[in-house]
C-alpha cells in the first residue's frame, strides 16, 4: 500500500530508501534527511521489504511527510528499490541506504554536480564509517578473474592498497579527497538520473542482495555514461545494519548465513551475466569454482565467528 498524501506536483530529486528490520536507523537516518533536502524540491519514498519490528508504523507516526510502500514480502534490494519505479517523479533519483546518516551539504551539493557535469550517469559522494574511514566499497572497480583473485584470495590490495597493480578494486592509489571517474559506486548513496536509469531499465532483479548496484553500474557505463566518485561532501554509513554486520543491531545466525551467501551468489551471477563471453572457458570454470570456494568459507566462518 502506499501513501498518496503528495499533490501530483513534479518533482526534481526524488529518494528510495528500502528498509527491513531496521527500526531505529532508518529514524534516524530520515532525521537527518529532513534537514538535509530543506531547499530542494524533493520527495522521499521508503520502501519497507515487509518489516516485522514496526518500521512501517515508525514511518506513519513520526514522519508524515514521507511516502510509504509496504510490501508484504521480503523482495531483497533490486525487486525492493523497483516497486517505486512507476511511484516517483523526479528527474533525479537518490537511492539511499536506510542505515545511512546524511550530512547537511551532501545531497545538495551532489545533486548541483550532477547537473552541471551533463555527461555523468551516476555518482556518489564520500561514504565514510562511524570509525571516521572511507567505506572502501564507495568506488570500486569491476572484478575481473586477475582483480577477484587479488582482492578476494590472495588479498594483496591489503598489503599493497596504494599500488596500481594491486590496489585496482578500491582504486587505493588515487587519494580519497580527489574527485575521478570509477567502475562501481555503491547502493548505501547512489545518485543518477531518471532518464539514465529508464534507458537501462533500473535494477536487474535477477539479483536478491548485493550485486545489483554492481550491474546497474555496469549498464550505464555500457551506455557510455560516466561514474563519478565525489568526495567533497560525506555521508555516515551504519554499514551492514540489516545483514548483522552491526555490534548493536542483533541478527539470528540463520539470516547471517543466508545474507553472506546470497552475496557471494551475486558474483556468480555478474560473472556469468556480464564477463562470461570475455574469457576463454577454463578461466570461467576456475573463476565459478573460486566463488562457490568463497562461499563455502564464509559460511564457515560465520559459523565459528558469530
Amino acid at each position: 500500500m502506499a501513501n498518496k498524501k503528495r499533490s501530483k506536483k513534479d518533482y526534481k530529486l526524488s529518494i528510495i530508501i528500502l528498509s527491513y528490520n531496521v527500526k531505529g536507523v532508518l529514524k534516524d537516518c530520515l532525521a537527518s534527511l529532513k534537514e538535509s533536502i530543506r531547499g530542494i524540491n524533493a520527495e522521499v519514498w521508503v520502501v519497507d521489504n515487509a518489516s516485522s519490528d514496526g518500521s512501517a508504523e515508525m514511518v506513519k507516526m513520526d514522519f508524515p511527510w514521507v511516502n510509504l510502500v509496504v510490501s508484504d514480502k521480503n523482495l531483497g534490494f533490486a525487486k525492493g528499490n523497483n516497486l517505486a519505479r512507476n511511484r516517483i517523479r523526479g528527474d533525479y533519483i537518490l537511492f539511499l541506504n536506510s542505515d545511512v546518516i546524511v550530512n547537511r551539504d551532501a545531497i545538495h551539493h551532489s545533486l548541483q554536480y550532477l547537473i552541471e557535469n551533463r555527461d555523468i550517469g551516476a555518482l556518489t559522494c564520500k561514504v565514510v564509517l562511524s570509525d571516521g574511514s572511507l567505506d572502501k566499497d564507495t568506488r570500486r572497480s569491476f572484478v575481473t578473474p586477475w582483480i577477484g583473485m587479488i582482492h578476494l584470495f590472495l588479498r594483496l590490495d591489503r598489503l599493497f592498497p596504494k599500488s596500481k597493480i594491486f590496489g585496482r578494486y578500491w582504486y587505493g592509489y588515487i587519494p580519497e579527497d580527489v574527485t575521478h571517474d570509477v567502475d562501481v559506486i555503491q547502493g548505501a548513496f547512489f545518485l543518477t538520473r531518471r532518464s539514465v536509469l529508464d534507458e537501462v531499465d533500473w535494477f536487474d532483479e535477477d539479483y536478491f542482495l548485493d550485486g545489483d548496484d554492481i550491474d546497474l553500474c555496469w549498464k550505464i557505463k555500457e551506455k557510455g555514461w560516466r561514474i563519478v566518485y565525489y568526495p567533497k561532501y560525506s555521508v555516515l554509513h551504519l554499514k551492514g545494519v540489516s545483514k548483522g554486520k552491526f555490534k548493536a543491531h542483533k541478527v539470528p545466525l540463520k539470516s547471517k548465513i543466508y545474507f553472506r551467501t546470497k552475496g557471494v551468489d551475486a558474483m556468480e551471477i555478474f560473472y556469468r551475466k556480464r564477463l562470461w563471453n570475455k574469457y576463454p572457458f577454463f578461466i570461467n570454470y576456475l573463476v565459478i569454482f573460486g566463488i562457490r570456494l568463497l562461499k563455502l568459507i564464509r559460511i564457515v566462518r560465520t559459523l565459528i565467528f558469530s
